[in-house]
């Protein structure tokens, strides 16, 4: 199958052609993102693949339907990106790697509760510069910590098992309840419980209508004076001015995001010699108690194999007409705009 893979970087080339090897599609790699401004490019191809970033709304599915495309391989999780309604009504399949990297999100969520409290960054730019001094360096014990995990599939699960470690208390909440944090000790609560009651609420579930901007002003105000609020699912569920909001008053004690709700215009690429026009972004990093990555959360080399190998399974379950368990169906009757079969 001749397949389109657009927002590629050096990385995605070497494990797709790695993992292609033994299929020998005809991969032809795009560096930008995925628009109906880029479509184009795509006509011809009966398969593109996208990642997080690509727009792949109903008017770039449309010119995609006229180039030929009927196959959208995404190579992650998230699909709020994509308009499942317009898919369908185009006769367009749509696939997912809906779990690549689990523990390499849950771990890295840890490394940002981690470098936070014991103020890590700040302390590694001292000692560089010959300051040996502790004040400002204060942490805490996580040990007897509560951590509130918003979202407990198999990252929120991972997170669990590893704060126990830690010897905290597990507070959660999510639709469906997952009996292995229950076996943990994880106690299931309603949200302004959780809020209420957490020292650290990590955030794992995904962008739905009913989920966006889940941390806002009036959730915060929930919140335990000084929490630590950790980001590594999507951008969007935060209200990041409520946020800084609640930074400048001091309720926000410490902020650590991967994800940030503008980032298709940032992350990923190197603006280090532009002028960033982003006021709200350039806010949260004046900040000395947030701590930003760029949605790097995910990247692990066993990661990006995953991500390689599902992708060509799903295309193979396609191509073959097989059921593939990763396809994503448009249920219209259903409140979520997607259910995966």
């Amino acid at each position: 199958m001749k397949i389109a893979v657009f927002s590629t970087k050096a990385y995605d080339r070497q494990f797709l052609e790695a993992a292609n090897s033994p299929a020998q599609h005809e991969l032809v790699f795009f560096e930008p993102r995925l628009s109906q401004n880029t479509a184009i490019l795509a006509a011809g191809f009966p398969a593109v693949c996208v990642f997080v970033h690509d727009l792949v709304d109903a008017p770039t599915l449309k010119i995609l339907a006229s180039g030929g495309t009927r196959l959208i391989v995404l190579r992650c999780a998230g699909f709020n990106n994509v308009d499942l309604q317009a898919a369908a009504n185009l006769g367009i399949k749509v696939v997912r790697v809906p779990a690549y990297s689990p523990y390499g999100v849950a771990e890295h969520a840890v490394g940002l509760i981690l470098s936070l409290n014991r103020k890590i960054p700040r302390a590694y730019n001292r000692v560089r510069e010959g300051n040996f001094s502790l004040t400002g360096l204060l942490g805490f014990n996580l040990n007897g910590r509560t951590v509130g995990i918003i979202g407990t599939g198999k990252i929120g699960l991972i997170l669990g098992q590893i704060m126990k470690g830690f010897g905290c208390n597990i507070l959660a909440y999510d639709v469906y309840r997952n009996a292995e944090l229950e076996k943990l000790g994880g106690k299931y609560v309603e949200l302004p419980e959780l809020f209420a009651n957490s020292d650290i609420i990590s955030l794992h579930c995904p962008l739905m209508p009913e989920t966006h901007h889940l941390i806002n002003a009036e959730s915060i105000a929930q919140m335990k004076q000084r929490v630590m609020l950790i980001n590594t699912s999507r951008g969007a569920l935060i209200d990041t001015q409520a946020v800084i909001e609640g930074l400048k008053s001091g309720k926000i004690g410490f902020l650590g995001v991967d994800v940030y709700e503008q980032e298709s215009d940032l992350f990923f690429e190197d603006l280090s010699a532009e002028i960033i026009q982003d006021d709200i972004f350039q806010r949260l990093t004046t900040f000395p108690n947030v701590l930003i990555t760029g949605h790097q959360a995910f990247f692990t080399e066993e990661a990006l194999y995953n991500i390689a190998e599902t992708t060509f399974a799903n295309i193979a379950d396609i191509e073959q007409g097989r059921s593939c368990p990763n396809e994503l169906i448009y249920k219209p009757e259903v409140a979520e705009k997607a259910l995966v079969r």
